[in-house]
């Protein structure tokens, strides 16, 4: 039979018997997430081009207050800072659910804190405290996030459906499909596939229950969720550059830098 030596001692930070490339998965995600991040952030500071003809940024949706435009509650009121803009009043809840899904984190506690940074790689720490202590008990607040990513499905949804009718020159909205409109679509698919396909999703459709003999409808969406969580990573990345790619989308056609192709 095959041997494999097992180390008892504890391995250094980096330390490995691995021949392979470990590193590369690691920092693939690292400089993708920080990416993303950091346009995030640049795209919830601009308080601009948000926003062009029926499309609205999902960065910016549900749009609460705009001094232009039409939101869900007008101008921002007097105390409203001025360097606020709408995408900062609700970006943490999409933010929030991405932060503390399960398949997230495995992967940036990997890529951005070592822990550990690979398998069989060692890692800096020297103990381990789980997720039972501050701060990463709050990751157990992930289902109450889910709760809340449920109901942005529908308000990017509407956005959709705002985003098929067209003002002409009287105000008068008439029907009609751009580019966008596909862009935005495509967007809320992948982020209602990532959202339905989430672990704890699973559990409250019926992963607590000891069968589903008698009950078809509790199958049925069992069955639903668990098709997309066995591909959870794949959505969890293709409607992260989903999301961004359709706020550049609007952001370049409100700059006038590319223009939307009419359909319909």
């Amino acid at each position: 039979m095959p041997r494999v030596d097992v180390p008892l001692a504890r391995l250094k930070f980096a330390q490995t018997q691995r021949r392979d490339m470990w590193w590369v998965a690691p920092l693939v995600v690292f400089t993708i997430l920080s990416s993303f991040i950091g346009y995030a952030t640049w795209a919830a500071l601009q308080n601009e081009h948000y926003s062009w003809g029926p499309y609205l940024s999902p960065f910016y949706s549900p749009l609460l207050f705009a001094s232009v435009g039409k939101s869900w509650f007008g101008k921002p009121p007097g105390w409203f800072p001025h360097w606020m803009s709408p995408a900062m009043l609700i970006l943490g809840i999409p933010a929030g659910f991405r932060l503390t899904c399960y398949y997230y984190r495995g992967a940036y506690y990997k890529a951005f804190w070592a822990d550990p940074p690979s398998c069989a790689v060692g890692e800096p720490r020297k103990s381990y405290l789980g997720e039972r202590s501050f701060p990463l008990v709050i990751q157990n607040v992930h289902r109450y996030f889910l709760y809340l990513a449920i109901i942005f499905i529908f308000i990017l949804g509407w956005d959709v459906w705002e985003a098929m009718w067209w003002p002409d020159a009287s105000g008068t909205r008439h029907f009609g499909i751009g580019l966008g409109t596909l862009v935005l679509a495509l967007n809320v698919g992948l982020i209602a596939s990532y959202t339905l396909g989430c672990h704890s999703l699973r559990h409250l459709v019926g992963g607590w229950m000891d069968r589903f003999s008698g009950r078809p409808v509790r199958k049925a969406a069992y069955d639903c969720v668990s098709c997309l969580n066995r591909r959870h990573m794949l959505f969890a990345w293709c409607s992260l550059f989903a999301v961004m790619g359709a706020d550049l989308y609007v952001r370049l056609c409100s700059m006038g830098v590319i223009n939307d192709w009419r359909i319909i």
